[in-house]
């Protein structure tokens, strides 16, 4: 699932040559994750417009144009953007191509197919998007608003990470970063967190992501459809040495995801009283 990190490079790489640019060409290949919001059609509504913004809304992508109409994807657990020239080999998971007036095409590939693009006249219609919290880096979310929102939430911790409705942008993968990085263990119930730890739990939120986002950067450039991660310590690292302890790394798959920690670095146990 692209994450902070991902969609903040993405952005960096993909806004200075798209904003300004022209829809000259749409074709929809496979029309299964398109969701039309407005009754009135992709070609109809964007055709010969101009991108005026690209922006992030938590794991959302949001494109702006100079009409009354937004495109906004939200690639899920396999959704990546293509930004190739019109000769460039098609993957037969593409599921919208773009054709902008620099020449260039934005294509939509989703191996999973269980992204969705949705065009709209409203953020608002687009489902789940009302519901967000702060984006986790957002500089208004300071340790206090944190600790604020962290309080309303009682189940387990890395539950309420991925939580769009506590904050917005945190996946699976980083998840498991961020709670390495703290030391806590992902199936703590938040109320047995004490200060010092959700402190650090904070801390540890920041500093994964903005580093991460430094990695994905030097190393993803301008293939904005790689997904990297083996530069992660722990998240699908099952059975290797722990970078910290050398304890191996443990797995657990459990709320229909995989969730990765070191039980020497981050001790606790399953067991519910």
């Amino acid at each position: 699932m692209p994450e902070t990190p991902d969609l903040e490079v993405i952005l960096e790489v993909l806004r200075p040559r798209l904003v300004g640019q022209r829809i000259v060409g749409i074709e929809m290949p496979r029309p299964l994750v398109f969701r039309d919001l407005t009754g009135r059609g992709l070609e109809a509504s964007l055709q010969n417009t101009t991108l005026t913004n690209m922006r992030r809304l938590g794991k959302f992508l949001i494109f702006e144009f100079d009409s009354e109409y937004v495109l906004v994807i939200n690639p899920m657990l396999a959704g990546r953007l293509h930004y190739c020239e019109p000769g460039h080999r098609r993957s037969t998971r593409t599921y919208l191509i773009l054709d902008w007036s620099n020449g260039m095409q934005l294509r939509y590939v989703d191996p999973k197919a269980m992204g969705k693009i949705y065009l709209t006249h409203a953020l608002d219609e687009v489902p789940t998007i009302a519901e967000h919290g702060p984006d986790a880096l957002s500089p208004h979310l300071t340790p206090e608003l944190f600790k604020e929102r962290l309080r309303r939430h009682h189940g387990e911790i890395k539950g309420i990470l991925v939580n769009h409705r506590f904050v917005a942008g945190i996946g699976n993968a980083y998840a498991d970063e961020i709670l390495f990085r703290a030391g806590i263990y992902p199936f703590r119930k938040r109320p047995s967190l004490n200060e010092e730890e959700v402190d650090a739990l904070y801390h540890a939120m920041r500093d994964v992501l903005i580093e991460s986002i430094d990695t994905v950067r030097e190393r993803m450039g301008e293939q904005v459809h790689e997904k990297i991660r083996d530069f992660l310590a722990v998240h699908l690292h099952a059975g290797e040495p722990c970078p910290r302890c050398g304890a191996p790394i443990s797995e657990v798959k459990a709320n229909r995801r995989i969730t990765n920690f070191c039980r020497t670095c981050q001790p606790g146990s399953l067991t519910r009283s």
